[in-house]
């Protein structure tokens, strides 16, 4: 590890002046600084990389969106269970990648020319009950 590389991101992760740095420059500070302080930087890597995967300039881009969930979750699953953070961070990565994989899965064709459908909602609920053809019970 450059050691002149890791000063300069923490001269500019302090220069900041924020407590969360995100964007190009959050990425390249807290990957470089997690390498050197896992337990302490990895967190907000996490942090970085779901919010980089619902960016703009990932929007057209499923499986670059994809590699930065997959690059969160196990930056939260490497964090040691110690950490106050873990277990938020984990569970923000693997929702968020969920919901990537739900979108991807809804937005890839059929085979057979149809559509897919989600039951997002409890097996009770109108909705369900719609979707499966069933008569929506009354309370």
């Amino acid at each position: 590890m450059d050691q002149d590389m890791v000063v300069q991101a923490r001269v500019r992760l302090l220069s900041a002046n924020r407590r969360v740095v995100r964007g190009a420059e959050g990425l390249w500070l807290y990957r470089l600084l997690t390498q050197v302080e896992p337990e302490t930087y990895g967190s907000k890597l996490a942090y970085v990389l779901v919010e980089a995967s619902a960016s703009p300039l990932v929007r057209e881009l499923p499986e670059r969106r994809l590699a930065l969930l997959d690059e969160a979750v196990e930056v939260a699953k490497a964090l040691g269970t110690s950490n106050p953070y873990r277990a938020r961070m984990l569970a923000r990565a693997l929702a968020a990648r969920q919901r990537e994989l739900e979108a991807v899965w809804q937005s890839s064709p059929r085979p057979d020319g149809g559509e897919h459908r989600a039951i997002l909602r409890g097996p009770d609920s109108p909705e369900t009950t719609r979707a499966l053809g069933q008569r929506v019970r009354r309370p």
